[in-house]
């Protein structure tokens, strides 16, 4: 019979037991594939490095936004809000009967995940969550229109081997996606518009 061992959280207990719970919990984010592909289209990207790379992002360019915004927690915030695809798994943005249900499945997984942390900490990190999904505050509205930008951003690069490529992404339907994102950030419009109508002009998005 195989040896069992304790997880680092048994060894440890108390608080930081807890936070370990937490951090091995998230590390399957590690796991979940995307609908996105990486720039080389080599395979698709998982969550965990979305969420790397567009927390990243939002450190550099967060200088776009007017008045200035509290890049900490627009990185907190974006750190924190693909952690509920550990249970309920990356929804495709341009997938109506998936995305039906996305909300239902994400708030169950919010309540698992978060409530592994201190009572303390799972009060913090579901609040950054909670924000996000609102998108109300600026901070939240620069957050998500990051997580978008990065999909368009990474789709462009992947000259046509991307996600692009795949049913039900059309000129239009890239174009409503990112309409968002000059709403939410509106010095990314100009870069919106410009990758967008490059990619159509060279033929990288279908018609429609």
């Amino acid at each position: 019979m195989a040896e069992t061992f304790p997880s680092p959280a048994e060894v440890v207990g108390g608080r930081i037991g807890a936070q370990l719970r937490f951090l091995v919990e998230v590390d399957q984010l590690k796991a979940v594939t995307r609908a996105n592909t990486l720039v080389d289209g080599s395979r698709k990207e998982t969550s965990a490095e979305h969420s790397w790379h567009v927390a990243l992002m939002a450190l550099v360019l967060c200088e776009l936004a007017e008045p200035p915004l509290d890049a900490t927690k627009v990185v907190a915030m974006l750190l924190v809000h693909d952690i509920v695809e550990v249970d309920a798994g990356d929804t495709d943005p341009f997938d109506d009967e998936a995305r039906a249900t996305k909300q239902e499945k994400e708030e169950a997984a919010a309540d698992r995940i978060f409530a592994l942390l201190p009572a303390d900490q799972a009060a913090i990190f579901r609040a950054w969550w909670d924000e996000f999904e609102a998108a109300e505050t600026p901070e939240a509205q620069a957050a998500r229109a990051f997580d978008r930008f990065d999909g368009l951003v990474g789709n462009h690069a992947a000259a046509g081997n991307g996600a692009w490529a795949e049913p039900g992404r059309t000129v239009s339907s890239v174009r409503r996606r990112n309409e968002a994102v000059a709403d939410w950030l509106p010095g990314l419009a100009p870069v919106v518009a410009a990758l967008i109508d490059d990619a159509e002009a060279r033929g990288r998005l279908r018609p429609g």
